[in-house]
């Protein structure tokens, strides 16, 4: 984190210059130092007004038309009419306030869960995916292993049951021979009479 000011200025054709790095920037750079954690003003090129707010809401206008907004239509609403309110000087204070509880409670909730399971969420789910496709997996792999040995096994008990049930001789399908009868036993087949 900068420890001094870095100073943007906004030239009146819009684009943003950045005095740190000599060079012209885009919303989403800002963004970036946002995210970053820098400290920074965006500077009017000509009057050098402070015009860091209204580049930041800006930012947030941009961000709130896409994808999944933050800020719902009563919420906004609901701002707006503070404006002018004898509220009007204490809401931005509260929200400010309500803001770094919630910062904090993220971070102690961070904390705990990190003491509790003694990793980050995202390494606890990295570890679940993996085990649950190493799961899957040996699953598949198993399916495939008896659907493979079932096969193997079902001509064998075909072959005795295609012999007790095959007229003639015997041999259908494969199977094996019939056993001699012995002599004077009776055979269940047909007499030869």
């Amino acid at each position: 984190m900068a420890t001094s000011n870095r100073v943007i200025k906004k030239y009146p054709n819009r684009r943003l210059y950045d005095t740190v790095i000599s060079s012209y920037i885009t919303l989403e750079e800002v963004r970036q130092l946002v995210l970053d954690g820098e400290i920074f003003e965006v500077r009017d090129a000509k009057t050098n007004d402070d015009l860091t707010r209204s580049v930041l809401l800006q930012i947030i206008a941009e961000h709130e038309q896409q994808g999944a907004p933050m800020f719902s239509v009563p919420l906004l609403t609901q701002i707006i009419r503070f404006y002018g309110d004898a509220l009007q000087g204490l809401m931005g204070p509260y929200l400010e306030r309500s803001m770094q509880v919630f910062l904090e409670q993220q971070q102690q909730f961070r904390k705990q869960l990190t003491s509790v399971v003694g990793q980050t969420p995202w390494t606890m789910f990295n570890e679940l995916t993996t085990r649950n496709m190493d799961l899957w997996q040996n699953l598949q792999r198993s399916l495939v292993e008896s659907a493979n040995a079932r096969p193997a096994a079902k001509p064998a008990a075909e072959a005795g049951t295609a012999a007790g049930n095959a007229s003639g001789t015997g041999h259908a399908h494969g199977g094996a021979p019939p056993r001699p009868v012995p002599a004077g036993a009776k055979s269940g087949g047909k007499s030869s009479r």
